[in-house]
């Protein structure tokens, strides 16, 4: 089947919202320069198939990339590069947008980004084969997949199609052609998501936003701090993070929730649990302030990430029966989450 081509000389089809943009030629190419904006595709909807743009890459540091599935300005799924990391694993990205968050500091490493050596100062050709679960990406080398996307995050739907880019850079693409396909061949291998590891908390329950200087003070857990939340399930994915901007909605100084489990323990015994965070916690154990921490980006050095994973440790003082773990998660960019991991679950049960 062959693909519709979207030129930008047809400025007419395009919606484009944020600080500024240019529609112009440049290098050969009829393009746009979006800075800091989103670009929408008029009344068009995109499912599974293969995407193509190009791309004119400069050192210069930002985050371009192509939006896809989009179900409204702040839900879709996204690709982008960072050109200033060239060479580098996080040379790019693919990550969910949930209610206006990315979530590069949850997905991060293989089948999520790639190391790869840009054209710089030149026009560079992606593609994107889309499945309707999974995904590759090719970036220049058309015969081969850069990486495999074994799991699309979002839930597969129909939706629009578009550009973004972030940071302190303009850019400029080129070039769109679209090919719908029911069935697009993926030519990479499939793999299997592996499930939870055991100990993992497989579930928490996600309270409504409120503001975190609620809990500025160190002071345990009362009754009204608790009064008119309301409360979500989210489950926890593969490698044990659960993803809360998939149910909590940021609404100006509400940055932070609650998520809460409960643990039916069979005696008095103590705990250790791991657990990751983004990007601030604070823990509570059958509403006593346990320990807090700072995970966010460049928080610990300028090089620092904020990715999340098992970097920490509390030892839980159990009661016998049930005990109630509540993790107030503080979120500014990059990945609102939280994961936790028992070493050892013998005489406990977590519900």
């Amino acid at each position: 089947m062959s693909g519709q081509e979207f030129s930008f000389a047809h400025q007419e089809l395009w919606e484009v919202t944020g600080k500024s943009h240019v529609f112009e030629r440049f290098e050969g190419k009829e393009s746009l320069s979006p800075f800091q904006s989103q670009v929408r595709l008029k009344n068009f909807e995109f499912f599974t198939g293969i995407l193509e743009y190009d791309i004119y890459i400069t050192p210069d540091r930002g985050f371009p990339g192509i939006d896809f599935r989009i179900q409204d300005a702040v839900n879709y799924e996204e690709f982008y590069v960072r050109p200033h990391q060239s060479g580098n694993p996080d040379a790019n990205q693919y990550t969910p947008i949930f209610n206006g968050f990315a979530g590069w500091q949850l997905y991060y490493g293989q089948g999520f980004a790639q190391a790869v050596e840009y054209k710089m100062n030149a026009w560079s050709h992606i593609k994107l084969v889309i499945a309707e679960r999974a995904a590759e990406v090719y970036i220049n080398d058309m015969s081969t997949p850069l990486y495999y996307i074994p799991e699309l995050k979002r839930v597969p739907k129909s939706g629009g199609l578009g550009f973004s880019g972030s940071g302190p850079s303009a850019f400029r693409i080129a070039d769109l052609k679209v090919t719908k396909q029911s069935n697009p061949v993926l030519k990479s291998k499939a793999i299997a998501v592996e499930p939870l590891e055991k100990g993992v908390i497989s579930s928490w329950s996600v309270s409504t936003t409120f503001e975190e200087a609620t809990l500025e003070k160190p002071v345990d857990l009362s009754a009204d701090m608790k009064k008119g939340l309301k409360w979500n399930k989210v489950d926890a994915e593969s490698r044990g993070y659960a993803n809360l901007a998939r149910v909590a909605i940021a609404n100006g100084q509400n940055n932070t929730v609650f998520a809460k489990v409960t643990i039916e323990s069979d005696k008095d015994q103590i705990k250790k649990l791991s657990y990751g965070f983004s990007d601030r916690v604070r823990v509570y154990l059958n509403d006593q302030l346990l320990v807090g921490g700072h995970d966010e980006f460049t928080s610990r050095d300028y090089r620092f990430l904020g990715t999340m994973g098992y970097y920490d440790d509390v030892y839980l003082r159990l009661k016998k029966g049930d005990n109630e773990l509540w993790m107030a998660v503080s979120e500014n960019f990059g990945g609102w989450g939280i994961m936790g991991r028992f070493d050892n679950i013998d005489g406990i049960k977590i519900k």
